[in-house]
């Protein structure tokens, strides 16, 4: 065990954070090693002292030393509960090394509000950084004995914890079993990134659809729960991940049930006619101005004409122009700090947008088209989401550009089709229900 401490001492002696101190407990002589990044160490060593304190007589299992539960025989192990922010206590009689709970630096934010998703009814709590924090706000929301928690460490290079929440009961088994099968296949894998658990999850890199259901608030990750979904929380990702995804995510959300029934279904009615209105309304514009304008009335054709006049570029050309301009705005006002965004929001919609007109660069009729798609686009449910139906609008855009209409409804099939080949372990994506909404007895 002296060369097991003269090996960590060698490996991790030269970080500034390192914690090597010579200590006394009950009497014997140990050697206290940690991250001080990680532990408060003043903390740990009272707490301590006042559990000896308190229960100085209490009776001890002879393959335990004062109350620790686990001891690390290798250098490997030692390494990897340092690194998770253990404490590492060394008796120098025995050579035995003990791992302890320490008490830990407060390293993560405290429980907030949400940043991306806003809610109108309905809590406004959202999940953060720390994975043991989201599984104890899940329990909260969701108070089952069903409720079942499997947590797995990924990663060769470094461990990153993965939870695996379900009801049992209502989750598919076999949905279930293809899961733990993927993550036990990719357990070396890199899951720091969404990329990297895509990677692990033997899901397709190339495709526009996300497999995982993004979320930030507690309620939206229950109500998957209980429909028997299966929800993964990931070490320093503040949110869920929810999945199997399906189409119906995108006009859907659990706040909605928190409105009488007709205004629920006015709202997800409102979030279809958005995401049709992103898809076709810049095609429609492109293929009735450059390929079919016969089939505008009269009085329609010769305004539309109107509008355009003075502009050099073709339909699909102006088009394009303008959602790039509009694309750059969209990623400038994320990207920027929130005290600048709003400006340059203005300035791109308001000011760009009145200069390209005056300009002769694009018509009237296109700012106000591109302008309802924008704000349609906004009223899909997910953030993540919003980017899938933004992309789908150029298949449509193009195809309107060569065929017309006829391109129109031939690219809207075509997406039909797409969505109707995407399947999460055998779970179709246009699958309208996964499970009942109940939860079983118990």
């Amino acid at each position: 065990m002296e060369s097991l401490l003269e090996e960590l001492k060698r490996k991790l002696g030269s970080d500034a954070d390192w914690y090597c101190e010579n200590d006394e407990l009950s009497g014997e002589p140990v050697t206290l090693l940690g991250l001080g990044s990680l532990i408060d160490v003043f903390e740990t060593k009272e707490s301590i002292r006042k559990y000896l304190t308190s229960a100085p007589g209490r009776e001890r299992p002879e393959n335990r030393f004062l109350g620790f539960s686990e001891e690390a025989r290798t250098a490997e192990e030692a390494i990897e509960a340092i690194l998770s922010g253990k404490l590492l206590v060394f008796r120098a009689r025995t050579g035995e090394c003990w791992i302890a709970e320490p008490v830990a630096k407060p390293l993560m934010r405290q429980i907030g509000t949400p940043n991306i998703e806003n809610v109108v009814p309905g809590p406004v709590a959202a999940f953060t950084e720390d994975i043991r924090s989201n599984i104890g706000i899940a329990r909260q929301y969701l108070q089952s004995g069903n409720l079942r928690v499997e947590m797995k460490a990924i990663g060769a290079a470094h461990r990153i914890d993965v939870a695996v929440l379900y009801v049992e009961g209502r989750a598919d088994t076999v949905f279930l079993g293809k899961l733990n099968e993927r993550l036990q296949e990719g357990k070396n894998g890199d899951v720091s990134t969404l990329q990297g658990l895509i990677r692990v999850l033997g899901f397709p890199m190339r495709s526009i659809v996300s497999r995982l259901q993004s979320t930030e608030l507690p309620a939206e990750a229950v109500g998957a729960l209980k429909k028997g979904r299966v929800v993964l929380f990931v070490d320093r990702m503040p949110y869920a991940l929810v999945l199997p995804t399906q189409l119906w995510d995108l006009f859907a959300l659990e706040s909605d049930l928190n409105f009488p029934r007709p205004i629920m279904y006015a709202l997800r009615a409102l979030r279809l006619i958005g995401a049709l209105i992103t898809i076709l309304l810049p095609a429609l514009y492109v293929a009735l101005v450059a390929v079919n304008p016969e089939a505008l009335r009269i009085q329609l054709a010769l305004s539309v004409a109107q509008s355009r006049e003075g502009v050099p570029y073709p339909a699909l050309l102006e088009t394009l122009l303008l959602l790039l301009i509009i694309e750059l705005i969209l990623e400038g006002s994320i990207r920027l700090p929130k005290s600048v965004g709003p400006t340059i929001t203005m300035v791109g919609g308001i000011v760009l947008g009145q200069a390209v007109v005056t300009a002769k660069l694009v018509s009237n009729l296109l700012i106000i088209i591109l302008a309802a798609t924008t704000i349609a686009n906004s009223a899909i449910a997910g953030f993540q989401n919003s980017y899938t139906i933004r992309s789908l609008k150029y298949v449509t855009l193009l195809l309107a550009a060569v065929f017309g209409v006829l391109g129109i409804f031939a690219g809207f099939l075509l997406i039909c089709a797409y969505f109707a080949s995407q399947h999460t372990y055998g779970v179709s994506y246009v699958q309208l229900r996964f499970a009942k909404d109940e939860l079983p007895h118990g």
